[in-house]
């Protein structure tokens, strides 16, 4: 199906989202969208432990959507940096993984900058467009659930 100006809508919604992420600085391997000096997984990383901690690297895993090597070398850095501090868990398989008072002083900076510039950017739209960008939203992230991971292999 194509649309009036001629495009079909997966490569209308692929162009969007991709303008949506280099427009809101996702790409941007050193800094936040919301200017905090941190990789974007770090933040995120740092704002789940602010919302339960202690979590596991393979809880984080899950959270984040990326693997358990990418997690360790995660945690790696955030424990070089002093925002976090890791333990063995019961399972000696496991590493628990929790905030330090530094890290909990970032993790509500971030989240706060977050916050921040979530409502400039509802500020700045109209009231329409904002009643119906959270079901929308909404759908368009259980539709991506229902998508196979990137790694595995389709059936």
């Amino acid at each position: 199906m194509v649309r009036d100006g001629g495009v079909e809508p997966a490569s209308e919604l692929r162009g969007l989202v991709q303008q949506l992420f280099r427009r809101f600085g996702v790409l941007a391997a050193d800094r936040t969208p919301c200017g905090n000096p941190l990789p974007i997984a770090q933040a995120h990383t740092l704002m789940l432990l602010l919302e339960s901690q202690p979590l596991t690297q393979q809880a984080l895993a899950a959270a984040l959507h990326i693997d358990k090597s990418n997690v360790a070398r995660l945690c790696s850095k955030l424990s070089a940096a002093g925002h976090i501090e890791q333990q063995v868990g019961d399972d000696a398989r496991q590493r628990l993984v929790r905030l330090t008072p530094s890290g909990r002083r970032l993790a509500k900076q971030v989240e706060r900058a977050s916050q921040q510039r979530f409502q400039e950017i509802l500020r700045n739209m109209p009231p329409h467009t904002r009643e119906q960008l959270l079901p929308v939203l909404q759908d368009l992230v259980r539709s991506i659930e229902l998508l196979p991971s990137p790694s595995e292999p389709e059936s």
